[in-house]
């Protein structure tokens, strides 16, 4: 479908390209990584045409059409949240304004005249190109997507610019769905999508029909995804047959392949080096000489990558606290007349360490800066723990530093001990390596920046740490480190995240915010989802109850009125009472019997079906299940198929039971 084909790319002397090449099928799902600066964005804007290349070239077919995403941005207005996603289908709009106009002249023009004729068949081109288009689902189709990724009902009607930058990347992800361009290339879709939207664009994209690449930081989206990894590392692309956990491994002995390779070239080179410099000056070597001086000049060396994974990072000591590290009682917060909070209660136990998740503008971060206590409430009563010293980050701190600092000075002003000597270590946890540890504030990116602020934060120390979305800006590695960091940290923490891969090795509580309230869960982010599936599975159960009992009633009823209306008619003789109910018997029975047949099988296969899936929530109800990417993408799927099956199946029996009540009460009348 689309190919790039040795492609050579240098920016400021530095080569970030070097004879890529690589293909992207029709269906592909692919997972594009690689450190910060590799080159990934850059990949993208030349797929897309935005950007050219120095050497190489960029070939797609005609029919071929992409569609991108960036990373940020975006920003629309002049219309409604509607009608701007509804532009999503210029050519379908065009047709039924065309289709309006040509209905107009029509009722304008003599049905004996030519123009009518050819009006009418042009009316007709134009039904036919909607109808192709499936222009009359286009309202249900905005819909699905827009409340896919957490709009409500009531924002269809909002102006976008009434929308923050969050919602902005979301409208404009809402229209590249609905477009479903050939290709399309989605950079960092995760940053601004709490956990159900997220769930809901995996879902969406698993059963999408073109070609999707994903430059993403989030492991669990790109394993539930992905089914290629290329990643882009010192100007190369490596092509990896599978989703990012296949990826992590299967680069891991590759890495020592080549380490190995290295080893035996730089063992070779040395040999070589001690032959020439042994026999340089003896005419009678002279030949030789030359010939491994060559040798040398066109040998193609072997590249490591730097070596990362020994960078660590420890939080301060934590002072020692009380059992209790903070509560919140009877808390009430409005934003003008919209209410937030209604009286909430929230304790934070010490060694707690929590998740906060929910839709977007649920109260999240709000309730994370009341613990903080860098927000105000209306009333109640926030009360912090003995001994406690809380630190709290959120992207907006990273405009609070001071611009004329260098980084380098900016964490070093509040360190403190033995921390102060490894302070170049723990920038380079957070992506400034080299020289960039003395670039000045001022200079730096927004993404920079809120890294400076996060490790600024870090250095501090504390017993409860709040931090609100603290790996937008992070790669994999520094994410690794800050995970490995909380792991070992001795207080207690609140996060505030969609991340489940960063937040399920480090959390034991879930807070999921909903309407103003909040409820705790138990566990890990894996573990609160399949609680929450549980739940939804209960009360479709509930509800599918109280139908069949609803029905149980109704037809309770006909068989009473029923009885009521035979026992008004006048008596038979005993003889034609039992000829005719004979009659009826057989006939009923030659009727319903392969009906009941049909009832009886379906009902076996539910079991059996109901079986399986209880099989599959035993399994899924264990932690240990969730470390193995791999295997719980694919019983995941197998789970879906398997409810999809079931719905099937109770769909067939409710008709056919149907069927047999029809012939029944046939009977009764």
């Amino acid at each position: 479908m689309i190919s790039a084909v040795n492609i050579q790319l240098s920016f400021g002397g530095r080569e970030l390209f070097k004879d890529v090449s690589f293909r992207v099928g029709t269906h592909d799902r692919i997972g594009l990584v690689g450190s910060n600066g590799a080159g990934k964005s850059t990949l993208l804007k030349l797929l897309l045409g935005e950007a050219s290349s120095d050497k190489g070239e960029v070939a797609k077919a005609k029919y071929v059409t992409v569609g991108y995403l960036p990373q940020e941005g975006m920003h629309v207005e002049g219309r409604t949240l509607y009608k701007e996603v509804e532009t999503a289908f210029g050519d379908v709009l065009e047709a039924q304004s065309r289709l309006e106009e040509v209905h107009e002249r029509m009722g304008m023009v003599s049905h004996e005249d030519d123009e009518f004729t050819e009006l009418l068949e042009l009316y007709g081109e134009l039904q036919h190109k909607l109808e192709d288009s499936d222009a009359f689902r286009m309202k249900a189709k905005i819909e699905k997507v827009l409340l896919g990724l957490g709009f409500s009902v009531d924002d269809m009607d909002r102006q976008t610019d009434e929308f923050s930058g969050g919602w902005q990347m979301r409208i404009a992800l809402a229209k590249l769905l609905l477009i479903q361009p050939s290709l399309l290339l989605l950079d960092e879709p995760t940053n601004h999508l709490d956990l159900d939207s997220l769930q809901w664009l995996e879902e969406y994209l698993q059963s999408y029909e073109g070609a999707v690449i994903v430059v993403s930081h989030d492991r669990r989206f790109l394993d539930n995804m992905t089914t290629k990894t290329y990643e882009l590392s010192l100007g190369k692309l490596t092509e990896y047959s599978g989703n990012y956990s296949y990826f992590v491994v299967e680069k891991e002995e590759r890495k020592q392949l080549t380490l190995a390779a290295f080893r035996n070239q730089q063992q070779q080179i040395k040999q070589t080096e001690q032959f020439v410099e042994r026999f340089r000056y003896k005419a009678t070597k002279a030949r030789q000489v030359q010939s491994r001086i060559k040798q040398l000049e066109k040998m193609e060396m072997v590249e490591i990558e730097d070596e990362e994974s020994g960078i660590r990072f420890n939080f301060p000591p934590a002072p020692p606290s009380g059992r209790v590290a903070m509560e919140l009682k009877d808390i009430h917060k409005s934003y003008g007349e919209k209410h937030i909070f209604n009286g909430i209660d929230f304790d934070i136990d010490r060694g707690d360490r929590i998740a906060f998740v929910g839709v977007n503008g649920a109260g999240k971060s709000t309730l994370s800066k009341i613990i903080a206590g860098v927000e105000p409430f209306e009333s109640g009563e926030r009360k912090v723990g003995h001994n406690v010293i809380v630190s709290y980050f959120a992207q907006h701190q990273a405009d609070e530093l001071n611009p004329r600092n260098d980084v380098l000075g900016t964490v070093d002003e509040v360190a403190t001990g033995e921390i102060r000597r490894t302070l170049r270590n723990l920038l380079g946890c957070f992506l400034f390596s080299g020289d960039d540890v003395f670039k000045k504030v001022g200079v730096l990116s927004g993404g920079e920046k809120s890294r400076l602020a996060l490790a600024k934060m870090l250095l501090q120390p504390c017993n409860l740490i709040v931090m609100d979305e603290p790996t937008n800006h992070l790669d994999m590695r520094s994410k690794a480190v800050m995970q490995q960091a909380l792991m070992n940290f001795e207080g207690s923490y609140v996060i505030v995240s969609h991340d489940r891969d960063f937040l399920d090795p480090i959390v034991n509580k879930v807070v999921e915010f909903r309407k103003g309230r909040i409820k705790t869960y138990l566990g890990n982010v894996s573990e609160y989802i399949y609680a929450k599936q549980k739940e939804q599975n209960s009360a479709q159960a509930a509800s599918v109850a109280a139908q069949q009992e609803q029905k149980k009633k109704i037809n309770d009823s006909r068989q009473i009125g029923s009885s009521a209306t035979h026992r008004e008619e006048p008596k038979l003789s005993d003889k034609d009472r039992k000829r005719i109910e004979a009659e009826q018997r057989q006939k009923r029975s030659h009727l319903t019997k392969p009906v009941q047949q049909k009832i009886y099988k379906l009902e076996r296969e539910i079991e059996a079906k109901e079986k399986q899936k209880a099989d599959f929530e035993e399994l899924m109800g264990h932690a240990d299940f969730y470390k193995d990417g791999e295997k719980v993408k694919h019983v995941t799927a197998q789970y879906k198929a398997l409810e999809a099956e079931l719905a099937d199946i109770y769909f067939k029996w409710g008709e056919v039971t149907k069927e047999l009540e029809k012939i029944s009460a046939g009977f009764r009348d």
